[in-house]
């Protein structure tokens, strides 16, 4: 799992060893309470064992500024426990790229006909494998956390009822979603996301994955940028952020979105789907589908 935007200059660490229901529990959280570009966390196994059996897990997280630590263990506690709070190391590091260092121990991650993989794992591609080669960047969404992969199994489902004749991928990150669909749908794709480190990183797998003139990603604001207003009507539009800019931004989004079109949405927790649902609803859609994968939730929503 792996899930966050990373300050560009993440100067200050986080470190903690648990099993792997606590240590992806203390990931998510932090992901979730920390805005978009403050902080990013990261959990994935190791080769160390637990006292009780089964291999340990390492979180690392990432902030971009000088965290409260009293304030952090509390988010620790609230999703595992004091002594897993307790045990959580506090540093200084030297500006890297802990994308590349967390992706080497990721496993490639299969979504109906999807599979996202690194660069070390293509000799796992099967020959009827829709594959997707994420590069190691400092972007959100390398398909390994719940909230991308749930968004590829509702689009895998989508599409074998009908095909999208155009797509927007909002907050696109890494650009997982906007290169499947250019990948099984053989024509352009819109996306755009509000960091210039997600644009480019987004643009570089576009081309690694020969995807690069059917996906352009665009720096932008949800849908302020006139290359993706340009484009709508949507059949589909992917908005795989928040809950809070999902439901600030319903109206803008629904806005380029066609009369019978379709929204895959996610990064929600569980307790934030009614909120995100009455938001949409006003607007005059319904939710057609939804899939919860490591407590969070994605949904398909249709007018």
């Amino acid at each position: 799992m792996l899930e966050g935007l990373p300050p560009n200059n993440a100067a200050h660490k986080l470190t903690l060893a648990s099993d792997e229901r606590r240590a992806r529990a203390v990931a998510d959280l932090i992901a979730e309470s920390f805005e978009p570009g403050e902080a990013a966390a990261s959990a994935f196994e190791t080769e160390e064992r637990l006292p009780g059996g089964g291999r340990a897990w390492t979180v690392e997280a990432y902030f971009g500024f000088a965290p409260d630590e009293e304030a952090v263990r509390a988010l620790i506690a609230a999703a595992s426990d004091e002594a897993t709070a307790r045990s959580a190391a506090f540093g200084l590091i030297e500006k890297r790229d802990w994308v590349a260092n967390s992706l080497a121990g990721l496993k490639p991650v299969r979504a109906g006909r999807f599979l996202v993989h690194g660069a070390h794992d293509r000799a796992r591609v099967r020959p009827n494998d829709v594959a997707i080669e994420i590069e190691a960047g400092l972007a959100f969404g390398t398909g390994h956390h719940g909230t991308t992969r749930g968004c590829l199994i509702l689009f895998d489902r989508l599409i074998k009822r009908r095909i999208p004749a155009a797509v927007l991928d909002v907050g696109c990150g890494a650009g997982v979603l906007a290169i499947a669909a250019a990948r099984v749908l053989k024509r352009k794709v819109w996306a755009g996301d509000i960091d210039p480190t997600a644009v480019e990183v987004a643009s570089a797998n576009a081309w690694l994955n020969g995807v690069g003139a059917l996906c352009r990603p665009v720096l932008s604001r949800g849908v302020e940028a006139r290359a993706l207003r340009e484009g709508a009507p949507y059949d589909l539009a992917f908005a795989n952020i928040l809950a809070k800019p999902l439901k600030l931004m319903a109206p803008s989004l629904a806005s380029v979105i066609a009369p019978e079109g379709e929204a895959i949405v996610s990064g929600l927790i569980l307790a934030d789907v009614p909120g995100v649902l009455a938001s949409w609803r006003a607007l005059g859609f319904h939710l057609a589908e939804r899939v919860d994968l490591e407590g969070w939730a994605s949904l398909r929503l249709r007018r």
